[in-house]
């Protein structure tokens, strides 16, 4: 069976996953991008983003592997579009007429809409599912390869909550949000299901990996 894998997920040295409060001016509430600093700054994000250049080392190994042998990825409604953009039928994400998944995509909102076709083999899917039955209909989307859950941050929680995660990449930054969405709230004692490994960064981040026992990724 496919792995349910979650990549380059950065969270706070408090454990925040975003800031508040978010908007489509301000998608990471008042954390701006210094969640996401180190992963810009990688190669792989240069690549990604037709710059050409960016750091290599232990934050570009680690980032490239977000795409490595993903068939579909899930995603909750936050990280699809800003709060309210339901009511915005023209709205078609944050990522332009050709975002970086190239894969079926699987969003979850408790009020779907059409399948959108987009440009690079995009294909959104919009279902009002629990995350079992999401990541059941991911699976037969992925056929062999695996499925990335791709948040928010209430999104991999309830997974972790379920029991559904396999694999989980964390990127724990050197920085204090105080206020926001947390990713640690009601999962006392996870780590027990997992073997966990750490890797610090030059960058000031460290690299935290959750394996469950017996599955590769």
């Amino acid at each position: 069976m496919s792995l349910l894998r979650v990549h380059n997920f950065a969270i706070s040295l408090d454990g925040f996953g975003t800031g508040e409060p978010q908007s489509r001016e301000a998608p990471f509430g008042h954390a701006g991008q210094r969640l996401h600093e180190w992963m810009i700054a990688t190669r792989w994000a240069g690549e990604m983003f037709g710059r050409g250049d960016g750091t290599t080392g232990v934050d570009d190994a680690f980032a490239s592997q977000h795409g490595q042998g993903i068939g579909a990825e899930i995603m909750g409604s936050n990280k699809f579009g800003y709060p309210g953009w339901q009511d915005d039928p023209e709205w078609t994400g944050w990522w332009g007429p050709n975002p970086p998944f190239h894969t079926p995509v699987f969003v979850l909102t408790h009020r779907p809409r059409p399948v959108l076709e987009m440009d690079g083999d995009n294909v959104f899917h919009f279902l009002d599912a629990t995350p079992a039955e999401a990541l059941r209909v991911a699976r037969e989307a992925a056929g062999e390869l695996d499925v990335r859950l791709g948040g928010g941050v209430t999104v991999v929680r309830d997974f972790l909550a379920a029991g559904l995660v396999d694999h989980l990449h964390l990127v724990v930054v050197p920085i204090v949000l105080g206020r926001g969405v947390r990713l640690w709230d009601g999962l006392e004692g996870l780590e027990r299901d997992y073997q966990v490994e750490s890797v610090p960064s030059p960058s000031g981040v460290v690299h935290l990996t959750f394996t469950r026992a017996g599955a590769e990724a």
